[in-house]
């Protein structure tokens, strides 16, 4: 399955639009991550526990995503965005949407 963030692939023709397809994920990390967290907030820097939070969340949405592509024939979704939201204190959302189509396969 071909994902790709760009409207077109070069040398492929679109053969058939089958529509929008989207993934998501709601995510939380552990209290005591929370806190050490904040105190990283104070301190400066990354917070790693929120990177790998974000980065896990995005895998799993994908994942998502594409069997959802799968399940109506798709071999590749083009255009795809992220987006997150705040669904409670210390939990967020990432959504994950694109065009699902299906490519030309050209003998290379």
């Amino acid at each position: 399955m071909l994902i790709s963030n760009m409207e077109v692939i070069p040398q492929k023709r679109i053969l058939k639009h089958l529509g929008l397809v989207q993934g998501s994920t709601v995510r939380a990390k552990h209290v005591g991550k929370d806190i050490l967290a904040g105190f990283k907030n104070i301190l400066g820097g990354e917070l790693v526990a929120y990177t790998e939070l974000m980065s896990e969340a995005r895998e799993e949405a994908t994942e998502r995503m594409k069997a959802q592509a799968e399940s109506i024939g798709a071999n590749a979704v083009l255009n795809v965005r992220f987006a997150t939201s705040s669904v409670a204190q210390g939990a967020a959302e990432l959504f994950v949407y694109g065009t699902a189509v299906v490519l030309d396969q050209p003998n290379s």
